[in-house]
């Protein structure tokens, strides 16, 4: 099953689509882990150590608009005389988690583009100049793509960007490898939705080859809590194969205090970490940026390059007309680091460890443009994870 909804309150696209699994034996008391059943008595209980939740001990409060479309992300290319503008964007809260698949995705109509014409002296073609609009994951992630596609040098990346990290969206981000907070269920194709499950598959697997502090992913397991049978029946975002070490456990004593917690293994990416080391693999590649602020997409059209790839986010609304983008705004509180955290979990709300502190979640505020930190917002995300704590001993 795929998504079926918007869930405001944890942050997520919808707790019916996050909580559906494959695991059959649940009812039974077996687990799976890989591809394998083993009967939980065989298994010790996880040590938890508790997150020290408290006001004085936030570090900062951040707040970013998330580029959300009920209908999912654009991956598509369209002409406009002699000038190629392919689009990428409308990832929702699956930015970072989605952008190596959609900017395959994208590279990949390069295809029905026609190729610059022979030089006349030497028979060969002309280089192809390709602009990028946007400097946050996707931009980053497109040229990088372009870049490999045409490592022969046949190819010249410029990126234009208003803002370069650490001050895109993407640097906001939580950093957690599921894309979710992307679509309403209801209002989605078959075709985008096969195109969806793709592109989570390539990211996937891309982020699996980067794994380690250089650009700082690593493997994380994380505890979802639910109330009840029903819920832990619904299929992981992507596809429960993305997810390894699929574990129920029914041990409220041992776990959160929480009837029923899924266990699995996701990646985390730590934006500040990762976006730096894109930007410097973008420029050790000859990749070039100018930072621009476009007013129009007259402005975008007067580009020098003629195939254009736009990653410009929630500018796509005023660059291309896309009054289907809106944002999906997201708070943040980060709490002092804690190494000894090595979980994440999610439930009414959703904690990730990093090593610049501790990010709490769970806000998800659709059509609301406020860059301002919700005092509201912030007391109750607080008062959400202290009770949550109170079940880890």
């Amino acid at each position: 099953m795929m998504d079926r909804g918007l869930d405001r309150e944890v942050g997520l696209v919808d707790r019916r689509s996050f909580l559906r699994t494959g695991i059959t034996a649940a009812g039974i008391g077996l687990v799976a882990n890989g591809g394998g059943l083993r009967a939980l008595g065989q298994m010790s209980p996880r040590k938890f150590s508790p997150v020290r939740v408290a006001r004085d001990r936030v570090i900062r409060e951040i707040v970013g608009l998330r580029p959300y479309r009920h209908e999912g992300f654009v991956v598509e290319a369209r002409s406009f005389g002699n000038k190629h503008i392919i689009h990428n964007y409308g990832h929702g809260g699956a930015g970072i988690t989605l952008s190596w698949g959609t900017a395959t995705q994208a590279v990949d109509l390069l295809k029905d583009i026609p190729s610059p014409a022979k030089t006349s002296r030497t028979g060969k073609a002309s280089p192809k100049r390709f602009a990028v609009i946007g400097c946050g994951v996707n931009g980053l992630s497109t040229a990088r793509m372009l870049q490999r596609r045409y490592a022969d040098g046949t190819g010249n990346v410029t990126i234009y960007a208003r803002e370069l990290p650490p001050e895109t969206t993407s640097n906001i981000a939580a950093g957690y490898w599921s894309p979710v907070s992307l679509f309403d269920h209801d209002s989605v194709t078959a075709k985008w939705t096969e195109q969806f499950r793709a592109a989570a598959r390539i990211s996937n697997r891309a982020y699996q080859l980067l794994v380690g502090p250089e650009y700082g992913v690593r493997w994380l397991d994380i505890f979802t809590h639910h109330r009840n049978e029903a819920e832990i029946q619904w299929e992981l975002p992507g596809g429960d194969y993305l997810y390894p070490n699929r574990i129920i456990h029914r041990d409220p004593a041992n776990y959160f205090g929480v009837p029923i917690v899924r266990q699995f293994s996701s990646m985390m990416i730590e934006p500040p970490i990762y976006l730096r080391a894109l930007l410097r693999d973008f420029y050790n590649a000859g990749g070039r940026v100018v930072v621009k602020d476009f007013a129009s997409r007259e402005e975008v059209m007067r580009l020098p390059e003629t195939v254009i790839f736009n990653c410009s986010g929630l500018g796509a609304r005023k660059l291309f007309g896309d009054e289907k983008l809106i944002p999906a705004r997201g708070q943040l509180e980060v709490l002092m680091p804690q190494p000894e955290i090595d979980y994440g979990y999610i439930g009414p709300g959703h904690m990730f460890p990093r090593s610049d502190g501790l990010i709490l979640g769970g806000t998800f505020d659709l059509d609301d443009w406020s860059l301002d930190v919700n005092p509201n917002h912030s007391t109750r995300l607080i008062n959400t994870h202290t009770e949550m704590m109170k079940g880890v001993k």
